[in-house]
């Protein structure tokens, strides 16, 4: 298991005392559930269902193949 450090101010640490206590846990296993809740590798559900909602919205293969580089300018 690993362990990390944690620098607070004292009126944040007075809130998570006073959460862990409410929650009947401790100090650390609240806040790894708070990390668990909120940190995650996949998309919300409500952004995937927002997949196909813009239908104007071009695809990557809609769109037209990129055109030749320009000429840069010379200084």
């Amino acid at each position: 298991m690993s362990q990390i450090t944690l620098y607070i101010d004292d009126a944040t640490e007075a809130l998570l005392v006073q959460a862990a206590q409410a929650s009947g846990m401790s100090k650390s296993r609240w806040v790894a559930e708070l990390i668990r809740q909120h940190a995650h590798d996949t998309w919300p559900a409500e952004c995937i269902a927002l997949a196909g909602a813009f239908p104007d919205f071009p695809l990557r293969e809609e769109l037209p193949p990129p055109g030749e580089d320009l000429a840069r300018i010379r200084f």
